[in-house]
């Protein structure tokens, strides 16, 4: 179990920091040493073609395409988890990034987690976890993303929780 978290982990780096395959154990050493658990986590799940999201499609936040992959979208409140973000929820594989935010997750500390279709939507649920930030997002690019958008009320609060904080 230890060395496939290793292994992830040093994937993760390669992934974010280019690291060459001979330093995969030392990336994933400092990315471990890096890394925060944070306990209990609400998670919901969201797909593209929900009523609420079919006006952006499979776009993110951002304006790149919703990931289910290797790296996968999250949603969050971006004045809890900014943008950029990465994370993994304890005992799965898989890793997130949060690329997206929605009106439903401000104020809630919920992390909405993209799924590609409704029945994988569904399975998940709503479900509390334990998740392990390997990468703090940043506040600053936040602001950058949302204060033209602030015209809308829960993109405001974000901004305005940023900015009350800074």
């Amino acid at each position: 179990m230890m060395n496939s978290r290793f292994i992830l982990l040093g994937l993760v780096a390669c992934l974010f920091a280019s690291c060459s395959s001979s330093s995969h154990l030392k990336a994933s050493q400092k990315v471990l040493a890096k890394t925060k658990v944070i306990p209990g986590v609400r998670t919901t799940a969201y797909t593209h073609t929900e009523a609420d999201h079919i006006q952006h499609g499979t776009s993110s936040a951002l304006g790149s395409n919703l990931k289910f992959g290797r790296v996968r979208s999250a949603a969050a409140d971006w004045s809890v988890y900014p943008v950029g973000t990465v994370f993994q929820i304890e005992g799965t594989p898989n890793v997130y990034q949060v690329d997206d935010y929605g009106s439903a997750l401000v104020g809630t500390n919920t992390i909405d987690l993209y799924k590609p279709d409704k029945d994988t939507m569904d399975e998940w649920g709503v479900r509390k976890v334990n998740i392990r930030v390997l990468k703090w997002g940043s506040f600053t690019k936040s602001l950058a993303i949302m204060k033209p958008r602030a015209k809308h009320d829960h993109v405001k609060k974000m901004v305005q929780r940023i900015e009350k904080s800074s």
